[in-house]
């Protein structure tokens, strides 16, 4: 066994840096009128800091034993004081230095080297100082995109920009963004902003970056104009959701810069808009953002782009299009919870006191031990009078909340046997289509199958029994 006795060695190191007598090296830190020399040890610098250890090793002293001597003039000296105190002594004090302090001794640290140091205050900012960061905000994403080492602080930047976009852009001009920095905002799923505004905002942006464009007018663009702007935007172009945008927008806002695209993507990207089954571009083609919208639906199960899908299925909107989802997002319902599974529990009898006699409902369904997704839509109400409802229902399925190609809907085909209006069930559509109920053998179990019977088509490749994760029912309003 070993033990460590830092504490002591600490003190020791940091006296050695106040002792006059055994220096071996001069460090001039500052510029006029604020300049100051510090005396150090060439061996602690050395193996302190990769920075300085390749400084001295390309300056070594002359045979006159003359003494080496260093001058590191972008850094201040009291920030020095502070950095040389943690090279000694591994010591850095929070409490004894305000947030401005603590940034330029992250600037600093990383221009020397320090790594440790570097992650360390980066996470003692995030987790500590996000009030000082949004307050400074311009000058420390700036600052972020300075260095490749401040990619945990980079992250927080874009993350905040891309949940208050409206917020940072009124106190941040858009346009003097480094390309980097624009690059890791408009691939987040996360960022909440209309996609017509990203494409805006991306355009004012390259316009920026060329100054010696005569217009800003597409049409009036040379040869030469076009290879500039093409150039400026070959890396953001790429994250535009271009299949996002409403008829209406495309027409207006990107057909006039159809020049900057390859035509065969172009062309692809017109037939989506002029034939609504066409096949996109790509089939890494990415879904509409995450956006935010309050109200529309809290659920544990599904998201925003499943919630418009089901209300375009409702609607009757774009029904058959095999990439209706890829459009913005259609939301003209609200989803009012009525039983969530993981606070009511799976008891039939608590979904009928819940949900009975509510029309307009959506039921959502996590298949356990996998991402699949199920459920079925009710405009007529549910009831436990034991025999059987008719409805124009349908039920679905979706391989996981992001992966929404594979999504399978089936209308009812035997009205008769719409609905199982069964008090052992759930919700529960057709004989068996999409059954939801306890055991009826009595062994107090649940039993979930879906075996086609009343619908279109299956929804399942199995008709294996399956467990469920959660389920919901929210019942529908327009808003």
């Amino acid at each position: 066994m070993s033990v460590q006795f830092f504490p002591k060695l600490s003190q020791n190191f940091i006296e050695l840096l106040e002792d006059d007598e055994y220096y071996d090296i001069t460090i001039e830190v500052g510029e006029n009128p604020n300049v100051k020399i510090f005396r150090a040890h060439t061996g602690i610098l050395c193996y302190r800091s990769s920075y300085l250890r390749r400084y001295l090793t390309s300056n070594k002293k002359n045979n006159d034993n003359v003494l080496a001597h260093i001058k590191l003039p972008k850094i201040s000296p009291d920030t020095f004081q502070i950095i040389l105190t943690y090279i000694y002594g591994g010591i850095f004090s929070l409490n004894e230095n305000d947030t401005s302090d603590i940034f330029k001794v992250l600037v600093a640290a990383d221009a020397l080297h320090l790594n440790e140091l570097v992650d360390y205050l980066q996470k003692y900012l995030i987790e500590n100082k996000t009030e000082w960061i949004e307050q400074h905000f311009e000058f420390t994403h700036r600052s972020s995109f300075q260095s490749n080492n401040f990619s945990e602080l980079q992250q927080f930047c874009t993350g905040f920009m891309a949940k208050t976009p409206e917020k940072i852009f009124k106190s941040l001009d858009f346009t003097s963004l480094p390309e980097k920095s624009l690059v890791s905002l408009i691939k987040r799923d996360d960022l909440q902003m209309n996609e017509i505004e990203v494409w805006e905002h991306v355009l004012k942006w390259g316009l920026k970056q060329n100054k010696n464009l005569i217009s800003d007018d597409p049409n009036a663009w040379t040869d030469d104009d076009l290879r500039i702007m093409e150039n400026t935007l070959r890396n953001c172009l790429p994250l535009i959701r271009f299949y996002s945008l409403s008829s209406k927008e495309f027409l207006h806002e990107v057909r006039p810069y159809k020049k900057l695209f390859k035509q065969q993507f172009y062309e692809k990207l017109l037939n989506s808009y002029m034939d609504p089954d066409s096949k996109p571009d790509s089939n890494n083609i990415q879904l509409p953002r995450n956006l935010k919208i309050n109200g529309i639906i809290d659920s544990k199960i599904v998201n925003l782009n499943i919630a418009s899908i089901i209300s375009r299925w409702i609607d009757k909107i774009d029904i058959n299009s095999k990439f209706a989802h890829l459009r913005g997002l259609y939301l003209p319902y609200k989803f009012n919870l009525l039983l969530r599974e993981s606070q009511n529990g799976f008891s039939p009898n608590k979904f009928h006191e819940l949900c009975d006699d509510k029309p307009n409902s959506v039921a959502f369904i996590k298949v356990k031990g996998t991402e699949e997704i199920l459920g079925g839509y009710n405009p007529s109400i549910w009831k436990s009078s034991g025999d059987w409802g008719q409805s124009c229902s349908f039920i679905f399925s979706f391989k996981n909340k992001d992966k929404l190609d594979d999504s399978i809907l089936s209308h009812i085909s035997n009205m008769d046997k719409a609905l199982n209006y069964s008090e052992l069930c759930g919700p529960s559509f057709g004989a068996s289509d999409l059954h939801i109920s306890v055991d009826p053998w009595g062994n107090n179990t649940d039993y979930n199958i879906c075996v086609q019977a009343n619908y279109e088509k299956k929804i399942r490749d199995t008709g294996n029994e399956f467990n469920i994760e959660e389920y919901e029912v929210f019942q529908i309003i327009r808003i």
